[in-house]
């Protein structure tokens, strides 16, 4: 199935779909899970502010949210990720964007795959996979 990226809402495109695309399909297969229809979307923060409001009744900018369509084994879903608070984010933790963006990324699959966060001890296992599947992408880059 596909492995899509969007922009809404910003002029940000994103580079790397084919790697990212790869990266996505193995670290689901990782964790017992194929790939169904996953949409990858870009936006401002504005946007997600407004999602966030809507669907999920909170009033405070976040650098994504998942919407979960998966089924059985299958991961579906959509992943609205703000280029804004990632790139907040990333010179925060005086880090590149594209690591940050890739972190966020594989947060959302990791939900897709069935890791909730909302604990301290689930935000803690979440953090360690994602510290994983980030070191796993980077001995894999040329």
């Amino acid at each position: 199935m596909a492995i899509t990226y969007h922009t809404e809402t910003t002029p940000f495109r994103y580079r790397g779909r084919r790697a990212t695309t790869r990266w996505i399909r193995e670290t689901a297969a990782e964790e017992g899970c194929r790939c169904g229809e996953v949409a990858v979307i870009f936006c401002t923060d504005d946007l997600l502010l407004a999602l966030n409001k809507k669907h999920l009744g909170h009033d405070y900018y976040t650098d994504i949210i998942t919407f979960d369509y998966s089924e059985s084994d299958t991961i579906a879903g959509d992943l609205f990720v703000s280029v804004d608070t990632v790139a907040d984010n990333a010179r925060g933790l005086n880090i590149p964007f594209a690591q940050e963006l890739q972190r966020v990324m594989i947060h959302g699959i990791l939900h897709l795959c069935g890791y909730p966060d909302k604990s301290e001890k689930e935000a803690a296992v979440m953090r360690a996979k994602e510290e994983y599947y980030l070191r796993k992408r980077a001995e894999a880059e040329p």
